[in-house]
C-alpha cells in the first residue's frame, strides 16, 4: 500500500522551509492562515519556485465568505495567471452562492483561466447543502481533489460526511481531510476513512517575545508556526499507518 501523502499549509518562507525539511509531500501556499488562508504574495509565490516539492497557491482574495463579485473573480483570475507564471504546481480555490451551493459560473470561469493546471477545491465545499451535487460539479470542473472537514468545524467531527463524500466520489476525485488533522487525531481518522492524502498545518503555538509588537497591534500574543518536528512526526505516522 502506498504511503498517504501529506500536504502542509504554510503562510511564510519559514513555514515553507520547515514543511520541506520535515518531509511534507506537497505545500498549500497561503498568506494569513489565521483566517483560513488567503492568496500568497507575489514574492512568496516567486520564492516557492525553488521548492523541491509541489506547491499549490491558495487563490482567495479576502477573508470571510466565498461569494465573489465579478471584480473579485477578475482578481482571482489574475492571481491564477501569476501562480502559473511563477511555476507553481497548482492552485486552490472555491466559490459559493448565497445559499451555500457551489457557484458554477465562477468555478467554470476560474477553471477556464487555469487550463490544464492542477486544482484543488477548498473548504467552500463545507458550506454546500448537497454533497452529491457539489462533488459532481467538482468532477465536471476537473478538480483533482476536494479539501474538506466534512461540513463540520474539524475532521474528527465530520467523519460521517467525509465517509459519504468518499462513497459518492467513488475514486473519481480525491477527498482530502483537512482541519483538525494532527498527531492526536490521525489514527482515528484513518481508521474510518480510506484516503490517499491528508492536509495539516503541523503547527505549534509560540509566544511573541517582543511585547511592543503586541501593544502596537502588529501581532497577537501567541502565533502559530509550522513545526519541523510535527511535520516529520505526522509523516512518519502516516507511513506507519499505510503498512
Amino acid at each position: 500500500m502506498a504511503d498517504i501523502l501529506l500536504e502542509v499549509c504554510v503562510d511564510d518562507l519559514a513555514g515553507l522551509d520547515a514543511a520541506i525539511e520535515g518531509g511534507a509531500d506537497r505545500i498549500e501556499l497561503c498568506s494569513a492562515l489565521a483566517v483560513g488562508g488567503l492568496t500568497p504574495s507575489a514574492g512568496l509565490m516567486s520564492a516557492a519556485q525553488r521548492s523541491p516539492i509541489p506547491c499549490f497557491a491558495m487563490i482567495r482574495p479576502r477573508a470571510g465568505d466565498f461569494i465573489y463579485s465579478a471584480a473579485e473573480i477578475d482578481v482571482m483570475t489574475n492571481d491564477i495567471y501569476f501562480a502559473a507564471s511563477s511555476g507553481l504546481a497548482g492552485v486552490v480555490f472555491g466559490a459559493n452562492l448565497p445559499d451555500g451551493r457551489l457557484d458554477t459560473e465562477a468555478l467554470i470561469t476560474l477553471c477556464n483561466a487555469i487550463g490544464t493546471m492542477p486544482r484543488t477545491l477548498h473548504r467552500a465545499f463545507d458550506l454546500v447543502p448537497d454533497l452529491t451535487e457539489a462533488i459532481e460539479l467538482a468532477v465536471e470542473c476537473g478538480f483533482e481533489r476536494i479539501l474538506s472537514s466534512g461540513r463540520k468545524a474539524s475532521v474528527p467531527e465530520g467523519l460521517d460526511d467525509l465517509a459519504e463524500a468518499i462513497r459518492i466520489a467513488d475514486g473519481r476525485i480525491s477527498i482530502m481531510p483537512g482541519a483538525g488533522v494532527n498527531l492526536g487525531t490521525i489514527d482515528a481518522v484513518l481508521a474510518r476513512l480510506k484516503v490517499k492524502e491528508v492536509h495539516s498545518s503541523c503547527s505549534s503555538t509560540v509566544a511573541v517575545k517582543d511585547k511592543h509588537l503586541v501593544t502596537l497591534g502588529f501581532s497577537e500574543k501567541r502565533v502559530k508556526k509550522t513545526d519541523v518536528a510535527l511535520v516529520r512526526a505526522l509523516k512518519a505516522q502516516l507511513a506507519a499507518d499505510s503498512q
